[in-house]
């Protein structure tokens, strides 16, 4: 009889010894499923998921030995009933927070309540009031808010060009392309590859509107991808970054160049304003660049970006030159719609 070498041996039986674990309750387990891809952009749609009602802000004021202090709360929804929870002392971005105070908890929901629990903190939502307690047992109530954009609505001013106030003018685009849903029609970059406007521009400053789609099972840039290309050179980004650290890539970032000094990306489903001005690149009669271009950018209304310097083109983008260019809208797949935009040319 041959007797197989020890090593061979040793590999038989631990290979005999999974399988009878195997066989004795204890099976592999299987990869966790990947969860489905939600993308929707019509409210009536997203208003019936019992997560969308829970996400969102909440504000309220916290007694101290100091006296009381404002507080601000941030709830990103995870799908499935789970949730970030952002604790922010002094208040929300761009309204008290100054950028450092935070705590940090998870929320996971069990019918109509939400369960709060992190390091040294605990609490609830329910019927729209989130209460948090603290290692001193000490209740506070907040209250959700939605807030809105200071500009959202804005008109265009004497001498603007109007490039999306109403249907027909998705003709101002290649590939311009509306979307009707129950509270109205909108521009839409949903499967067009993106659209450029049929406009070209120097100098300027602009008005945009835009709201990012409910997308709970999706992280990172998989989340309402977007993008507001000025010149089609220079990329603002578009995406749900809600409750994010505020990043190149993220909501308001200047891609690749620079963050947003706050992340003022509103929760999804909510209306959202870029209100820019833009000042192209200089060039010699040469061609020889001299000056690189220069953007101020508020979003919903605060100052992210004062007078910044971009360098060179952004990915994507066309090379700079001495030429104006279109505002280029990115279509990377996710449901976003656009309204209200307009430019108003640099005398």
């Amino acid at each position: 009889m041959l007797i197989p070498p020890i090593p061979t041996l040793r590999a038989a039986v631990v290979v005999l010894s999974v399988a009878l674990l195997s066989s004795h309750g204890f099976p592999k387990q299987d990869p966790p499923k990947k969860r489905e891809r939600i993308a929707i952009d019509e409210p009536t749609v997203a208003a019936k998921d019992p997560d969308f009602a829970i996400q969102g802000e909440y504000t309220g004021a916290i007694k101290l030995n100091s006296g009381e202090q404002k507080i601000g709360v941030q709830v990103i929804a995870l799908g499935l009933g789970e949730f970030d929870v952002k604790v922010m002392m002094g208040g929300l971005p761009g309204a008290g927070w100054d950028g450092k105070a935070v705590l940090r908890a998870t929320g996971k929901r069990e019918g109509d309540t939400v369960a709060i629990t992190g390091k040294g903190i605990q609490g609830s939502i329910s019927a729209g009031n989130l209460v948090l307690k603290d290692g001193m047992k000490i209740d506070t109530t907040l209250t959700r808010v939605e807030r809105k954009s200071e500009t959202l609505g804005k008109q265009a001013p004497q001498g603007a060009v109007v490039l999306f106030g109403a249907e027909g003018d998705e003709k101002k685009w290649a590939n311009g392309k509306l979307v009707t849903l129950t509270d109205g029609t909108y521009l839409t970059v949903t499967k067009t590859s993106g659209i450029k406007s049929q406009d070209k521009f120097g100098a300027y400053t602009a008005h945009i509107e835009f709201r990012l789609p409910w997308m709970p099972n999706s992280r990172g840039q998989g989340r309402g991808n977007s993008g507001v290309y000025l010149q089609d050179r220079y990329e603002c980004q578009v995406l749900d970054s809600f409750g994010l650290t505020g990043e190149t890539n993220e909501c308001g970032g200047i891609y690749t160049q620079h963050k947003p000094s706050v992340n003022m990306c509103l929760p999804p489903m909510t209306w959202q304003t870029y209100d820019i001005e833009f000042m192209p690149a200089q060039f010699d009669e040469s061609g020889k660049k001299i000056k690189n271009a220069r953007a101020t950018i508020f979003h919903n209304g605060v100052k992210i970006h004062d007078n910044v310097e971009l360098p060179k083109e952004c990915p994507g983008g066309q090379p700079e030159s001495p030429k104006p260019g279109p505002f280029q809208l990115q279509d990377h797949g996710d449901p976003l719609n656009f309204r209200n935009i307009w430019v108003l040319p640099a005398k």
